[in-house]
């Protein structure tokens, strides 16, 4: 459980990064993500599960 939380740590300190840097970036990426078809966000998502589940296994196997 320990690990779970470091972990969502992380997410927010690089989404705090992304917002604090580049809030214009950001706004510009969110505008994008409302147009995208929902099938390329599932690929996407799915992409990065799969690459993060890759990098822990690497890590911590």
């Amino acid at each position: 459980m320990r690990d779970f939380i470091v972990a969502m740590g992380l997410v927010l300190v690089f989404e705090g990064l992304v917002y604090g840097g580049f809030p214009s970036a950001a706004k510009k990426l969110a505008a994008q993500v409302t147009e995208m078809p929902d099938a390329v966000l599932r690929t996407v998502g799915l992409a990065a599960i799969v690459i993060g589940v890759g990098v822990v296994w690497l890590i911590r196997g």
